[in-house]
């Protein structure tokens, strides 16, 4: 019964050391490397309880995060001979544990000497090719794309890829910056009295239009009221004519006209009139009219 129990005990002790070396966890953004013998036979990518063959296969982990590397900042020479110091940062990851581990021993040191090595290659090529003013405006998407896109062309065979390549400090040296500064204020400057002379154009075509449509409706409305003055003279004269169209009515026009007469000049303090005998208000005041 003792021995029994001995191997029973050595069973579950071998048991659990094999369960120990077979089974494996594998974390959210890793890779797990199945080796066998020294040689890799099979790559894990999803998180969770793995096992291998105990005693014969290695397990080595690697991750497939996100990793920030700061590049320390260079000077560049621009299409324009002008010197620029560009100070950039890459975001990289491990896209292909297999070649990462077969080129680069799956070290991160050694992947950063290549990322280094191609972000600043690329930064040389692309600013080299450009001039001081086109440097400066293609800061941005534009910028970080062709600087992401000539990196990535350098580093294919090595299992990472890199994502971004960014300038976080693109600056001049102290030796001219103030140069640089002054001829871009200038010409700030001269793009904004360009666009002020053009919106004053732009006013003084409006002004002018807007005074000829308004002498247009004027004199519009000036020959409207001479129209409508002058049919209401005909009007008037209409209607004086089919008043007066008698000799009674005409003698009664004219007595009504001498009384508006005699009363309109004898307002005021003076009450004195001196008529000729043959005037209009004296046939009134003898009664001849």
């Amino acid at each position: 019964m003792k021995k029994g129990k001995l191997i029973a005990l050595i069973g579950v002790v071998v048991a659990f050391v094999l369960w120990l070396n077979a089974a494996y966890s594998l974390e959210i953004n890793h890779y797990a490397v199945i080796r066998e013998f020294n040689r890799i036979v099979r790559i894990e990518k999803e998180p969770g309880l793995k096992f291998k063959i105990p005693f014969i296969q290695d397990v080595e982990k690697i991750s497939s995060a996100l990793v920030l590397y700061d590049i320390p900042a260079s000077d560049v020479i621009t299409a324009d001979k002008k010197t620029m110091i560009a100070d950039d940062y890459v975001l990289w990851r491990v896209v292909d544990p297999t070649k990462y581990v077969q080129t680069l021993n799956a070290i991160e040191a050694r992947a950063q000497e290549r990322i280094e090595a191609a972000a600043y290659n690329a930064t040389k090529t692309i600013l080299s090719s450009m001039t001081q003013d086109e440097i400066i405006e293609a800061r941005g998407e534009r910028l970080t794309k062709l600087l992401t896109e000539e990196a990535n062309s350098d580093i294919g065979n090595y299992g990472i890829a890199i994502v971004d390549v960014q300038i976080k400090a693109l600056d001049l040296p102290e030796d001219n910056k103030q140069a640089v500064y002054a001829r871009m204020i200038s010409e700030r400057e001269n793009i904004a009295a360009s666009y002020r002379a053009q919106g004053q154009a732009e006013a003084q075509k409006i002004r002018n239009e807007t005074d000829k449509e308004v002498a247009i409706i004027k004199a519009e409305a000036q020959k409207q009221a001479m129209v409508l003055e002058a049919q209401g003279e005909e009007e008037y004269m209409r209607i004086m004519q089919s008043a007066y169209d008698t000799t009674d009515k005409e003698d009664f026009y004219e007595y009504i006209r001498g009384l508006d007469s005699l009363r309109n000049g004898l307002k005021g303090s003076n009450k004195t009139l001196i008529l000729d005998k043959d005037s209009e208000l004296a046939r009134v005041l003898y009664g001849n009219q």
